[in-house]
């Protein structure tokens, strides 16, 4: 009675095993628990092509096929869950073809997140769960081959009126809560990654197209840039700053506060500005895809544009200075920490990367070199030296890349040094792991990191910028859905600066709102929109589309 009670137990144990992976959503927002209570059509032609084919298989395939069929099923719950892991991030789902080095970054993530210990926990964790799963799937199709074989014609009728039910409910179109009751989500889950896969080679060929049209291809160099000429030209890149930022309804009045506070003591040293939006490509990551999309002008979605664009000769925004001869220019990159090639791609003369600034003092979380000190860097070793000529910089400031713990805080610019004063402050922050517990202290310490970015450079451009400088500054893309809460999209705010009134003149078309926050209805853009209309208003050319 026993064994037959434990054997029965364990075949239940197999059906919900098989039921649950092909029932698992794969997007975040599917998990409740109706989504597990719906009848997969998938089961039931499974069921029923193994009974039809019980009797006629050659003994090798009666072995084999349901193993291959489980561990199929296993690589697919895999997929699914790397699909839900890239909605919580990006908002999308893995794409098997381009998305692969990402997880790298994840693994980075985690590290600073977590520490290397909880880092490598996850990761061995991720692996086991890899390996098991197809292990797992495949014990349990195995398993209920077996009983369909011994039980076939109660498995029949019970396929049958499975069956039924399923067409009733389909043609009737009854649903819960989670969807429809009669459920083919792995099919079109299958479907969908076929369709992906092609979308990947169709993309490529699209993508050629659009790079080899490009209107300022072989433009004069002394056509280009020609009102910004003696100019130091800023385009500072500020990690995670959203549209969330300022229009949220929780982060949104701290920083609109902090902006307008900055924007009043601006506009009495004489300074103007116009803000707008940014639509990114990427969300909750991958900030190279935004920082290549702004400077090329083409829409860089995925890890194959951005090697391809990156391999070719394009010009870029930055790299445009570079070709009037006009300009030195300069790269501040705190967060490269190895060979990055890109950099001759982007027309820089000279990249400052996390090595390269003589910082001493502690790495805050992801960031290794805090915002404040890479400014403090660019005015030490490029902006403040005298007798020099105008500069374009590209200066990246990623002290609020997430996990947003433990932060740096706003010093004195004679205190900075060589960094050494941020040993203390790193000690006295929180830890990531513990703000990681909470989404309310997450979203608060990803306010506080706004904030702080804004301050810095805000701060860096009252005492260093003159009637020469023109700073241009945004977002690279939205912070991850635990900030947003899936809200206000993949806009970014960007804001153009000056002193010089002839600046602000030439781009009075885009009606841009004055200030240093766009508002809710301010004009929003595509970002690879920018670097052509930038090049026109100050550029011998006529105004682009």
């Amino acid at each position: 009675m026993g064994a037959r009670v434990l054997h029965r137990g364990v075949t239940t144990l197999a059906a919900l095993v098989v039921l649950a992976g092909l029932l698992l959503p794969n997007m975040l927002g599917g998990f409740t628990v109706l989504s597990f209570f719906r009848i997969p059509v998938e089961a039931i032609i499974g069921t029923a092509t193994l009974l039809l084919l019980g009797p006629s298989r050659p003994a090798r395939v009666r072995r084999l096929l349901p193993a291959f069929v489980g561990a199929a099923l296993g690589l697919m719950t895999v997929l699914k869950l790397l699909d839900v892991a890239f909605d919580a991030i990006y908002k999308r789902p893995f794409d098997l073809v381009l998305d692969w080095s990402l997880l790298d970054e994840g693994r980075s993530f985690l590290h600073d997140s977590l520490g290397p210990t909880g880092a490598i926990g996850v990761v061995v964790g991720t692996l086991i769960l890899v390996i098991l799963l197809p292990m797992v799937m495949t014990w349990a199709v195995v398993r209920l081959d077996r009983v369909l074989t011994r039980h076939g014609a109660a498995a029949a009728g019970g396929t049958l009126v499975l069956g039924t039910v399923w067409l009733l409910c389909a043609a009737l179109g009854v649903r819960n809560t989670s969807g429809p009751i009669a459920a083919s989500s792995s099919v079109e889950f299958l479907q969908d990654r076929v369709e992906q896969v092609r979308s990947g080679l169709r993309d490529q060929e699209e993508f050629a197209r659009a790079s080899a049209d490009d209107g300022f291809a072989g433009v004069p160099t002394e056509q280009l840039l020609t009102r910004l000429r003696g100019k130091d030209v800023l385009f500072a890149f500020i990690e995670s700053y959203g549209r969330s930022a300022v229009q949220d309804p929780e982060l949104g009045p701290p920083v609109s506060a902090l902006l307008a506070e900055r924007d009043r003591r601006l506009r009495a040293a004489g300074w103007t500005s116009r803000s707008a939006f940014l639509t990114s490509p990427t969300y909750g990551g991958g900030s190279w895809l935004a920082h290549s999309t702004f400077s090329s002008g083409l829409w860089i979605d995925n890890q194959q544009r951005y090697r391809t664009l990156t391999s070719g000769d394009r010009m870029t925004l930055t790299g445009a200075f570079r070709e009037t001869g006009d300009w030195r220019t300069v790269g501040i990159m705190p967060g490269v920490t190895r060979s990055w090639p890109e950099g001759k791609f982007y027309g820089l003369d000279h990249v400052y990367d996390a090595g390269g600034m003589g910082y001493k003092g502690p790495k805050f979380s992801w960031t290794p070199v805090p915002d404040q000190y890479s400014l403090s860097a660019f005015e030490r070793l490029e902006h403040g030296k005298p007798d020099r000529g105008p500069m374009m910089a590209k200066i990246i400031l990623a002290s609020s890349h997430n996990p947003w713990a433990p932060l740096p805080r706003t010093l004195g610019w004679n205190e900075i040094g060589d960094g050494s004063v941020y040993d203390a402050i790193e000690k006295e922050g929180k830890d990531p792991a513990e703000v990681w517990k909470d989404p309310a202290k997450v979203r608060a310490e990803y306010r506080k990191s706004i904030e702080y970015s804004l301050t810095s450079l805000l701060t860096y451009v009252e005492k260093y910028g003159d009637e020469n400088t023109v700073l241009v500054f945004l977002g690279d893309h939205q912070p991850v859905s635990t900030v947003t809460r899936d809200k206000l999209g993949r806009d970014v705010p960007i804001t153009v600066l000056a002193r010089d009134p002839a600046v602000l003149d030439r781009i009075s078309e885009w009606g841009w709102q004055p200030g240093l926050k766009p508002g809710p209805d301010a004009p929003v853009w595509r970002m690879d929109a920018f670097r052509d209309r930038f090049l026109s208003a100050y550029g011998d050319r006529p105004a682009a589309p």
